[in-house]
Protein backbone atom coordinates (compact mmCIF):
# COMPACT_ATOMS: atom_id res chain seq x y z
CA UNK A 1 0.00 0.00 0.00
CA UNK A 2 1.29 3.70 -0.33
CA UNK A 3 2.18 4.14 3.20
CA UNK A 4 4.11 0.98 3.32
CA UNK A 5 5.93 2.10 0.64
CA UNK A 6 6.47 5.60 2.19
CA UNK A 7 7.53 4.08 5.75
CA UNK A 8 9.99 1.79 3.74
CA UNK A 9 11.29 5.17 1.40
CA UNK A 10 11.81 7.77 3.82
CA UNK A 11 13.74 5.18 6.03
CA UNK A 12 16.19 4.93 3.36
CA UNK A 13 16.20 8.50 2.69
CA UNK A 14 19.35 10.17 3.32
CA UNK A 15 20.06 13.75 3.08
CA UNK A 16 23.14 15.50 3.79
CA UNK A 17 26.18 14.79 6.20
CA UNK A 18 23.60 14.87 9.04
CA UNK A 19 21.43 12.59 8.09
CA UNK A 20 24.03 9.70 7.07
CA UNK A 21 24.05 9.59 10.80
CA UNK A 22 20.82 10.60 11.80
CA UNK A 23 17.55 7.98 11.95
CA UNK A 24 15.10 8.68 9.57
CA UNK A 25 11.27 8.57 9.70
CA UNK A 26 9.46 5.27 10.29
CA UNK A 27 5.67 3.36 10.44
CA UNK A 28 4.56 3.33 13.40
CA UNK A 29 1.13 1.22 13.09
CA UNK A 30 0.93 4.30 10.71
CA UNK A 31 -3.35 4.57 9.93
CA UNK A 32 -3.35 4.76 5.92
CA UNK A 33 -6.28 6.61 4.18
CA UNK A 34 -4.31 6.81 1.25
CA UNK A 35 -6.19 5.26 -1.68
CA UNK A 36 -4.97 2.20 -3.46
CA UNK A 37 -1.90 2.21 -5.12
CA UNK A 38 -1.41 6.23 -4.68
CA UNK A 39 2.44 6.43 -4.23
CA UNK A 40 4.31 9.47 -2.24
CA UNK A 41 6.43 11.77 -4.35
CA UNK A 42 10.19 10.98 -3.58
CA UNK A 43 10.05 14.92 -2.84
CA UNK A 44 8.04 14.05 0.17
CA UNK A 45 10.01 11.22 1.45
CA UNK A 46 13.41 12.75 0.92
CA UNK A 47 11.88 16.21 2.71
CA UNK A 48 10.82 13.81 5.79
CA UNK A 49 14.00 12.01 6.00
CA UNK A 50 15.94 15.51 5.77
CA UNK A 51 13.40 17.04 8.67
CA UNK A 52 14.23 14.16 10.73
CA UNK A 53 18.24 14.13 10.25
CA UNK A 54 18.27 17.94 10.77
CA UNK A 55 15.96 17.68 13.53
CA UNK A 56 14.34 21.01 11.90
CA UNK A 57 11.15 19.94 13.81
CA UNK A 58 13.00 20.53 17.03
CA UNK A 59 11.23 17.53 18.75
CA UNK A 60 7.91 18.62 17.61
CA UNK A 61 5.37 16.37 15.96
CA UNK A 62 4.94 17.49 12.30
CA UNK A 63 3.10 17.06 9.11
CA UNK A 64 4.26 17.44 5.14
CA UNK A 65 1.54 18.48 3.02
CA UNK A 66 1.87 17.86 -1.20
CA UNK A 67 -0.77 20.06 -3.11
CA UNK A 68 -0.40 18.82 -6.10
CA UNK A 69 -1.22 14.88 -4.96
CA UNK A 70 -4.04 16.11 -2.45
CA UNK A 71 -1.96 14.00 0.07
CA UNK A 72 -1.14 14.97 3.64
CA UNK A 73 1.49 13.04 6.04
CA UNK A 74 1.77 13.19 10.03
CA UNK A 75 4.78 12.13 11.75
CA UNK A 76 5.51 12.52 15.43
CA UNK A 77 8.01 14.23 17.20
CA UNK A 78 10.09 11.30 17.18
CA UNK A 79 10.06 10.99 13.46
CA UNK A 80 7.79 7.82 12.76
CA UNK A 81 4.94 8.11 10.15
CA UNK A 82 1.62 8.04 12.33
CA UNK A 83 -0.81 8.33 9.08
CA UNK A 84 -1.30 9.30 5.80
CA UNK A 85 -4.83 10.56 4.22
CA UNK A 86 -6.01 12.80 1.44
CA UNK A 87 -6.61 16.02 1.33
CA UNK A 88 -8.66 18.57 0.16
CA UNK A 89 -6.43 22.45 -0.33
CA UNK A 90 -7.47 25.92 -1.60
CA UNK A 91 -9.49 25.67 -4.73
CA UNK A 92 -6.81 28.42 -6.54
CA UNK A 93 -3.49 27.12 -7.38
CA UNK A 94 -0.93 29.27 -5.97
CA UNK A 95 1.85 29.53 -2.83
CA UNK A 96 1.16 32.55 -1.22
CA UNK A 97 -1.99 34.52 0.40
CA UNK A 98 -3.36 37.38 -0.97
CA UNK A 99 -2.70 40.31 2.00
CA UNK A 100 -5.94 41.01 4.42
CA UNK A 101 -7.49 37.82 3.14
CA UNK A 102 -7.35 36.79 6.95
CA UNK A 103 -9.97 39.14 7.66
CA UNK A 104 -12.37 38.87 4.67
CA UNK A 105 -15.21 36.45 5.39
CA UNK A 106 -15.14 33.23 3.40
CA UNK A 107 -17.51 33.97 0.89
CA UNK A 108 -16.03 37.88 0.26
CA UNK A 109 -13.04 35.74 -0.45
CA UNK A 110 -12.19 36.34 -4.24
CA UNK A 111 -11.54 33.16 -6.04
CA UNK A 112 -7.95 33.68 -7.44
CA UNK A 113 -6.72 34.27 -3.53
CA UNK A 114 -8.57 31.31 -2.31
CA UNK A 115 -4.46 29.68 -1.92
CA UNK A 116 -3.20 27.43 0.72
CA UNK A 117 0.21 29.11 1.05
CA UNK A 118 3.06 26.67 1.05
CA UNK A 119 6.23 27.10 3.07
CA UNK A 120 7.08 25.93 6.63
CA UNK A 121 4.81 26.92 9.77
CA UNK A 122 4.83 26.65 13.38
CA UNK A 123 1.11 26.14 14.21
CA UNK A 124 -1.09 25.03 16.92
CA UNK A 125 -4.47 25.24 18.48
CA UNK A 126 -5.79 28.17 19.12
CA UNK A 127 -9.56 30.39 18.97
CA UNK A 128 -11.03 31.77 16.05
CA UNK A 129 -13.86 33.98 15.85
CA UNK A 130 -16.32 31.69 14.40
CA UNK A 131 -15.20 27.80 14.52
CA UNK A 132 -13.85 27.56 17.94
CA UNK A 133 -10.93 26.25 18.90
CA UNK A 134 -8.92 24.89 15.82
CA UNK A 135 -5.40 23.88 14.31
CA UNK A 136 -3.93 26.56 12.87
CA UNK A 137 -1.24 25.69 9.88
CA UNK A 138 -0.57 29.57 9.49
CA UNK A 139 -2.53 31.68 11.77
CA UNK A 140 -1.38 34.93 9.94
CA UNK A 141 -3.30 33.92 6.65
CA UNK A 142 -5.98 32.21 8.61
CA UNK A 143 -5.20 28.84 7.19
CA UNK A 144 -6.15 25.78 9.36
CA UNK A 145 -6.64 21.81 9.38
CA UNK A 146 -9.94 20.75 10.05
CA UNK A 147 -12.31 17.57 9.23
CA UNK A 148 -14.57 17.89 6.40
CA UNK A 149 -17.09 20.96 7.32
CA UNK A 150 -20.91 19.98 7.06
CA UNK A 151 -23.54 21.93 4.75
CA UNK A 152 -21.07 21.62 1.78
CA UNK A 153 -23.59 19.81 -0.46
CA UNK A 154 -23.04 21.86 -3.72
CA UNK A 155 -19.28 21.37 -3.30
CA UNK A 156 -18.96 17.58 -3.08
CA UNK A 157 -16.20 17.82 -0.71
CA UNK A 158 -16.95 14.38 0.86
CA UNK A 159 -16.94 12.80 -3.04
CA UNK A 160 -14.23 14.70 -4.26
CA UNK A 161 -11.91 13.73 -0.77
CA UNK A 162 -13.05 10.39 -1.30
CA UNK A 163 -11.99 9.97 -5.08
CA UNK A 164 -9.38 8.21 -6.24
CA UNK A 165 -7.22 10.99 -7.91
CA UNK A 166 -6.36 14.22 -6.92
CA UNK A 167 -7.79 16.06 -9.69
CA UNK A 168 -10.76 17.09 -8.04
CA UNK A 169 -9.27 18.34 -4.17
CA UNK A 170 -8.39 21.61 -5.01
CA UNK A 171 -11.90 23.25 -3.89
CA UNK A 172 -11.75 25.06 -0.04
CA UNK A 173 -11.36 28.85 0.47
CA UNK A 174 -7.27 27.90 1.64
CA UNK A 175 -8.18 25.35 4.70
CA UNK A 176 -7.04 22.20 4.55
CA UNK A 177 -10.12 19.33 4.92
CA UNK A 178 -9.32 16.13 5.80
CA UNK A 179 -11.71 13.19 6.83
CA UNK A 180 -12.96 13.20 10.07
CA UNK A 181 -11.92 10.09 11.34
CA UNK A 182 -8.44 10.58 10.65
CA UNK A 183 -8.86 14.16 12.02
CA UNK A 184 -9.54 12.61 15.17
CA UNK A 185 -7.85 9.34 15.74
CA UNK A 186 -4.17 11.21 14.31
CA UNK A 187 -4.26 14.75 13.65
CA UNK A 188 -5.79 15.91 17.12
CA UNK A 189 -3.62 13.65 19.00
CA UNK A 190 -0.47 14.23 17.26
CA UNK A 191 -1.08 18.31 17.15
CA UNK A 192 -2.49 19.00 20.34
CA UNK A 193 0.21 20.57 21.99
CA UNK A 194 1.04 22.78 18.01
CA UNK A 195 3.91 21.25 15.65
CA UNK A 196 5.28 22.10 12.64
CA UNK A 197 3.75 22.48 9.08
CA UNK A 198 5.47 22.02 5.69
CA UNK A 199 3.41 22.66 2.18
CA UNK A 200 4.91 22.02 -0.72
CA UNK A 201 4.16 24.34 -3.00
CA UNK A 202 2.40 24.57 -6.31
CA UNK A 203 4.36 27.20 -8.63
CA UNK A 204 7.50 28.14 -6.69
CA UNK A 205 10.09 25.97 -6.60
CA UNK A 206 11.21 23.67 -3.98
CA UNK A 207 14.46 25.43 -3.67
CA UNK A 208 12.48 28.99 -2.81
CA UNK A 209 10.18 27.19 -0.60
CA UNK A 210 12.74 25.06 1.65
CA UNK A 211 15.89 26.27 0.93
CA UNK A 212 17.91 24.51 3.59
CA UNK A 213 16.05 21.10 2.72
CA UNK A 214 17.23 21.88 -1.16
CA UNK A 215 20.96 22.77 -0.10
CA UNK A 216 21.37 19.85 1.85
CA UNK A 217 19.90 17.92 -1.11
CA UNK A 218 22.13 19.34 -3.76
CA UNK A 219 25.07 18.37 -1.61
CA UNK A 220 23.99 14.72 -1.14
CA UNK A 221 23.92 14.50 -5.07
CA UNK A 222 27.09 16.09 -4.79
CA UNK A 223 28.39 13.31 -2.72
CA UNK A 224 27.14 10.39 -4.55
CA UNK A 225 28.54 11.88 -7.96
CA UNK A 226 31.79 11.71 -6.33
CA UNK A 227 31.14 8.58 -4.71
CA UNK A 228 30.39 7.32 -8.22
CA UNK A 229 33.58 8.40 -9.97
CA UNK A 230 35.99 7.19 -6.91
CA UNK A 231 34.48 3.81 -7.96
CA UNK A 232 35.31 4.65 -11.54
CA UNK A 233 39.03 4.65 -10.54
Amino acid sequence: MALALAGTSVASAKNGKEAKEAPAAETANAADELPQGQEVSETVIALAGWVVASKDNQGYPFAIMDKAAAQVLVFGGDGKLRGAAPALFGSAIGDHSAPGVAKLALSAIPGHDRTTPAGRFIGGYGPSEDAGRVLWVDYDSAVSMHPLPPGTPKEKRSERLASATPDDNRVTHGCINVSPAFYEQIVHSTFEKGGVFYVLPDKDSIEETFPEFAQSRAAAKGDDEKDARHARK
